[in-house]
């Protein structure tokens, strides 16, 4: 067990094994309105540091060679303001030195593509100019659904058997993972859940059924970079 320092000259106190650490975490956003109303600012100041904050996890998960990364919003379709921010976020990512330095591979999961063209389009760009990339793997759930995401498995399984491609006894979990969104990612060993709700909100729910799973009870745009590593800490001795 050794100490992990993420902060040039400051000496962490957190007990961190490099050894073993997660090959996939995924991370629940949640707080943003109940952080707005605590601090009295506008909402969209929260979305800003919502969006700050995925930034420097994914800053810590290249530091710590984290090589897959997922980030959720519980929100099922972003507000006018969300998607203003969400725009601006994903056109900064294009120009973010770090993903391309760090061969990041940027990936969207969900119905993201029934969003506004405005968002559309910054999103479609990263995933084309990130495809080749094969060194980390960032994705970001947006206007997804678990369960909806097992149903669409489902309908495509259907369509393999009405076409008679295989048969309903092929059907077992690894064909159910080859057609889920997820299809080319491992499991997440660790979900961490920001805010005060004490659930999943559905993410990777076909792939999270042995998953260490941390509530951190803390509003996502509070969550620093010592309460990514307390999370990695409750992994380690869960």
């Amino acid at each position: 067990m050794g100490i992990i320092n993420l902060w040039e000259g400051v000496k962490s106190k957190i007990q961190l094994s490099s050894q073993n650490l997660p090959k996939h975490v995924a991370i629940i956003l949640d707080g943003c309105e109940e952080y707005a109303q605590k601090n009295n600012t506008p909402l969209t100041e929260a979305y800003k540091t919502e969006f700050l904050n995925i930034k420097n996890a994914i800053k810590v998960g290249t530091k710590l060679n984290i090589p897959i990364m997922t980030f959720f919003s519980r929100t099922t379709k972003p507000a006018e303001e969300e998607t203003d921010q969400l725009v601006e976020f994903f056109n900064l990512l294009l120009n973010w030195d770090l993903i391309h330095q760090n061969q990041i591979k940027i990936s969207v999961l969900g119905k993201w593509y029934k969003l506004p063209d405005r968002l559309v389009e910054p999103i479609k760009k990263i995933i084309s100019d990130t495809k080749e990339y094969d060194k980390f793997f960032i994705n970001f759930c947006i206007q997804y659904n678990g369960q909806e995401e097992i149903v669409d498995a489902c309908r495509l399984i259907t369509q393999q058997v009405k076409l008679e491609k295989i048969t309903p006894e092929n059907i077992d979990k690894a064909l159910v993972k080859e057609n889920i969104y997820a299809s080319y990612f491992m499991p997440p060993d660790l979900m961490i859940v920001s805010g005060n709700k004490k659930t999943t909100g559905g993410l990777l729910l076909w792939d999270s059924a042995e998953t260490k799973i941390h509530f951190t009870g803390i509003n996502w745009p509070e969550f620093g970079r010592e309460d990514f590593l307390k999370s990695l800490v409750f992994y380690q001795s869960a």
